[in-house]
């Protein structure tokens, strides 16, 4: 037997065994799975603007082309700045939650801002 058998992930006892697909302590009775050992950690994403700069929370951004605002009769004119931004989770390619002056909350895609 060439193969050493990882230590138990809770307990950290080294008479782990195979029984079947998963690996069991016989000290704590936990049961794991030998990928659940792989799993990595999810990386950060970072998020740029629209020539190249990474933004961070609380960055101010400038619009970069107009913006058609939905229900709105008016739209977000190029240079707009928008201050104090917020990087949130990509919802359908929105990655920035904000406030636009006048025109009250919303996302914006970063490919649309430039960093100030």
């Amino acid at each position: 037997m060439s193969d050493v058998l990882p230590s138990c992930p809770q307990c950290s006892s080294p008479y782990t065994y195979e029984m079947g697909a998963l690996l069991v302590c016989p000290e704590c009775a936990h049961e794991w799975t030998a990928e659940a050992e792989t799993v990595e950690e999810p990386q950060e994403t970072v998020i740029k603007d629209s020539v190249g700069n990474v933004l961070a929370d609380g960055d101010t951004v400038s619009v970069v082309k107009d913006l058609k605002v939905k229900g709105q009769a008016q739209s977000i004119k190029v240079g707009t700045k928008v201050r104090n931004i917020r990087l949130v989770d990509p919802i359908d390619g929105h990655d920035i939650s904000c406030k636009v002056d006048g025109f009250g909350p919303m996302h914006l895609k970063s490919s649309v801002v430039k960093k100030v």
